[in-house]
């Protein structure tokens, strides 16, 4: 698979790059992709969605489901009313508005809802969606305990409607390329990865005068969010599960209130070990006052490394052999050739600058194709398979990180989960 084969627009997506992608090894890893490769959306009869939740991440979902083949916005909801009005020229001039989620539901008209509201209100909202008999696609991470990710997991399952979560990274084409190459083999055996987020911002935004610190700034505040574990960490924990293909057996770490010293509850500054079986682990940071390394997986492997999130892969380059090394083998084997005086004795073990080899990079927006996808699994009414599952696991993985910062030791991974 070439760059080439990757100058994908969105329009071609479920044909060509998850059609491609789809041999034994991804059929297995990426069910969903399998499965969304052989829809075909319809500009026709689109899904009706009603959005709950207009604020920033709100308004950028309406726009992406405004360009899908299959999914449309037929009304919008929040109890912010500044946040409802920059979402109107987002939607047309028919769309309806609602202060309250309830009163949206009740009007009925809709097939599906779209929850972008702060964390510690998805479980609610979710139940009240499905309760009026709607299919759910809801911002990451689930919910704001484990108990609440379960309970919408088993909510969806009772009443057979389908959740999906917004882990985009699971329709990314690059991210399904690197996962391909992975399970060919062409990295080896992984035994580590590396993932960080680092940010260097404050992450706290002004109050308008008719709101609250806690209304506007919720990621600060423990009992709406888990700050960079919930509204970060959850999109490259379920990465590392993935490529891992598998969950954590345990997890510790240490968390800081570090440079931000403002009254936020959160931590600033995040250090975690997950461990897998076999010994391999999963090394996450995340802060928010330095920038230089972003956003990044390394996945590490016994003969190269993936870099998804920068689009490269490269090979490992065996080690350099010392010139006295080298002399010492020559005179074992009974060769002779000139040794150098000022040869090196050692090398600096610095990291490999080399290239490496794209993966692939096009113009298409993985949040859109995420939508096509819950469109047709809402059209079929059955989700696409293995993606709940993957969710729900890195919710679960991200809140158990926060217990075992917050209590100070090592945690296993719980054995009383919801079966998917």
């Amino acid at each position: 698979m070439t760059d080439t084969d990757f100058e994908l627009s969105r329009r071609s997506f479920l044909d060509r790059v998850l059609v491609a992608t789809a041999s034994a090894g991804m059929a297995a890893a990426a069910p969903w992709a399998v499965s969304a490769a052989g829809a075909a959306p319809s500009k026709t009869d689109r899904i009706r969605i009603g959005v709950i939740g207009t604020g920033d991440r709100g308004r950028t979902l309406i726009q992406n489901i405004a360009k899908t083949r299959n999914c449309m916005v037929a009304a919008i909801c929040d109890n912010y009313a500044p946040h409802l009005e920059k979402a109107r020229p987002y939607v047309g001039a028919t769309t309806r508005t609602f202060a309250d989620h309830r009163a949206m539901l009740d009007a009925g008209g809709l097939d599906a809802v779209v929850i972008a509201t702060p964390l510690d209100r998805h479980a609610r909202h979710s139940f009240d969606a499905f309760d009026a008999g709607l299919h759910v696609w809801c911002e990451k991470a689930m919910g704001r305990t484990i108990a609440d990710c379960g309970a919408m997991v088993k909510r969806a399952q009772d009443s057979r409607k389908v959740l999906q979560i917004g882990h985009q990274r699971m329709f990314h084409p690059t991210y399904l390329n690197a996962l391909r190459r992975t399970k060919a083999g062409e990295i080896g055996s992984i035994t580590q990865i590396r993932a960080s987020w680092h940010r260097n911002n404050s992450w706290r935004r002004p109050v308008p005068a008719d709101a609250t610190d806690r209304q506007i700034n919720w990621r600060l505040y423990r009992d709406s969010s888990a700050g960079l574990m919930t509204e970060l960490a959850t999109h490259q924990l379920q990465v590392g599960n993935w490529f891992l293909d598998a969950v954590p057996t345990r997890v510790m770490g240490s968390g800081s209130l570090c440079f931000w010293k403002d009254g936020r509850e959160v931590y600033d500054h995040v250090a975690l070990i997950y461990e897998y079986a076999g010994g391999r682990k999963l090394i996450y940071t995340s802060l928010l006052n330095n920038a230089r390394y972003g956003c990044e997986e390394q996945i590490q492997g016994s003969k190269g490394t993936i870099e998804p999130e920068l689009g490269r892969i490269y090979q490992e380059i065996p080690a350099k052999v010392l010139a006295l090394q080298r002399m010492q083998k020559d005179v074992a084997r009974g060769h002779k050739r000139t040794v150098p005086i000022g040869g090196a004795t050692w090398f600096p073990e610095l990291p490999v600058t080399t290239p490496g080899e794209s993966l692939g990079w096009g113009e298409y927006d993985e949040t859109l194709l995420q939508f096509e996808g819950f469109g047709e699994a809402v059209r079929a009414g059955k989700p696409l398979p293995g993606l709940l599952a993957q969710a729900y696991n890195a919710s679960v993985a991200s809140l158990l990180g926060e217990q075992a910062m917050d209590r100070g030791t090592a945690l296993t991974w719980p054995t009383s989960l919801v079966a998917i």
